[in-house]
């Protein structure tokens, strides 16, 4: 009897034993059978192999202002250039032709104590003359016309000073006065006299620069 009540015992025991096996077996199928949960995996970094740099709102402008800069100062040096710059920049021929010695001397002569304006004028008026119909068709030729020019005497000039400074600067405004280099003061005349006298001329004035007054 008692081993009837051993044997039952042991049975019931071996019987929890298996119910606990079957408890944790089916414990980890329904483990297994839960959704797993995604790890969320970030995008790998990228490294740019060039350095990207973007300029500053202030560093545009600036850019901007220092390009205005530069417009300004282009602008502001063709607006200093002046007919005294214009002179030193031409350099003295080794030679003259004969008509550039007529229109150099001319200005030499009548004009040499004036400003760089008052001799260009002059020399414009030699070179308007030349061009038009009513005088003759060549500096020499209208620098000699008879009764034009007080410091013609007895059809020639006075010798001149090649190697000073007023000759230097005659001969470089007779070549501006030729080439249209630089616009006369008083633009289109064909006439002009010394302010000390009043020939009373029935002609349109065109101005008055330093010692002469100018008509057309």
């Amino acid at each position: 009897m008692r081993t009837k009540v051993q044997w039952a015992s042991a049975i019931a025991l071996a019987a929890t034993v298996s119910t606990a096996l079957l408890s944790v077996q089916g414990s980890g199928a329904a483990a297994s059978e839960m959704n797993p949960i995604k790890a969320i995996q970030e995008s790998p970094v990228k490294f740019v192999s060039e350095p990207v740099v973007q300029p500053l709102a202030a560093e545009e402008g600036q850019g901007a202002a220092d390009n205005a800069a530069d417009a300004g100062s282009a602008e502001g040096l063709s607006e200093t250039r002046s007919l005294a710059q214009l002179v030193s920049e031409q350099a003295l021929p080794e030679t003259l032709g004969e008509q550039m010695r007529c229109l150099a001397g001319a200005v030499y002569f009548e004009a040499r104590g004036e400003t760089l304006e008052g001799q260009l004028a002059v020399a414009r008026v030699i070179v308007n003359r030349a061009a038009s119909d009513r005088f003759p068709d060549s500096y020499c030729g209208v620098v000699y016309q008879r009764s034009q020019f007080s410091f013609v005497r007895g059809g020639a000039m006075p010798s001149i000073r090649k190697n000073s400074r007023g000759w230097h600067r005659a001969v470089a405004i007779a070549r501006i006065a030729r080439d249209g280099m630089w616009a006369s003061p008083a633009q289109g005349a064909l006439f002009f006299h010394a302010a000390r006298v009043s020939p009373n001329w029935r002609l349109t004035r065109v101005g008055r620069v330093d010692n002469h007054i100018f008509y057309r």
